[in-house]
């Protein structure tokens, strides 16, 4: 019989361009969540600069998070920007264990500026941890009715979204969670930018959150940077 999945929604202090400090909060609330899974934001490492260096799953910058990762047992899944061997870049999520970190996903539905800079992903994916298959999702793919519908047909549990919204558009990750979890009866996680997150984004909206597969939820966050909410799935 699968035992319940504790998952936690991460909403980091974030400084513009600096891996090593942002790793360095990531680290710290990897292990102040205690959680089996810690979902971070969109380029929740880099902040939202879209001119900011690819970041490597080898780069020794993550070995903080990394080893925060080995100690607690968790998997924490953090935006980045990455790049493939024909260093063509994407907005990535990186899956990093306590053995060290590789690219999870790419976003596949790219907004505004992002597509001067960035190539988008081509195929939806997911993760599993303990039996629990964990859907992929970065911010806009979450309100294209095809990528959830494509995601839930590799068979998910969950659909968890890293996301950036303006406090203007609080509401967007909740209006679709629920639409999500309505349309295909999966838990819908999503972790959000609260505080500053680059130079286009002074303000975030914070509210990360997990509702279950009947549309309701769980748990919310509030608007503060450094805040954590956590659930158990069943």
């Amino acid at each position: 019989m699968r035992t319940p999945l504790t998952l936690a929604v991460a909403q980091p202090h974030c400084v513009p361009y600096d891996v090593a400090a942002n790793v360095a909060a990531h680290a710290a609330l990897v292990r102040a969540a205690d959680a089996r899974v810690v979902l971070f934001p969109e380029l929740s490492l880099t902040g939202y600069e879209l001119d900011a260096p690819p970041l490597d799953p080898a780069d020794p910058r993550l070995a903080p998070l990394v080893a925060a990762c080995l100690a607690t047992g968790t998997l924490a899944l953090a935006g980045a920007p990455v790049a493939d061997d024909a260093g063509a870049a994407y907005i990535g999520v990186l899956a990093v264990a306590g053995g060290g970190a590789r690219v999870a996903y790419r976003k596949m539905f790219l907004g505004g500026a992002e597509a001067a800079r960035f190539v988008a992903g081509r195929e939806p994916t997911m993760v599993e941890v303990d039996g629990w298959r964990l859907g992929l999702a970065v911010c806009k793919d979450t309100g294209v009715v095809e990528h959830a519908a494509r995601t839930v047909a590799l068979g998910v549990d969950a659909y968890l979204a890293g996301v950036l919204e303006a406090p203007a558009d609080a509401a967007v990750p909740d209006t679709r969670a629920r639409r999500v979890a309505a349309e295909h009866g999966v838990w819908v996680v999503t972790a959000s930018f609260a505080g500053p997150s680059g130079s286009h984004y002074p303000r975030t909206a914070g509210g990360s959150g997990v509702w279950r597969p009947d549309g309701t939820p769980v748990v919310r966050a509030g608007t503060a940077p450094g805040e954590v909410a956590r659930a158990t799935l069943h």
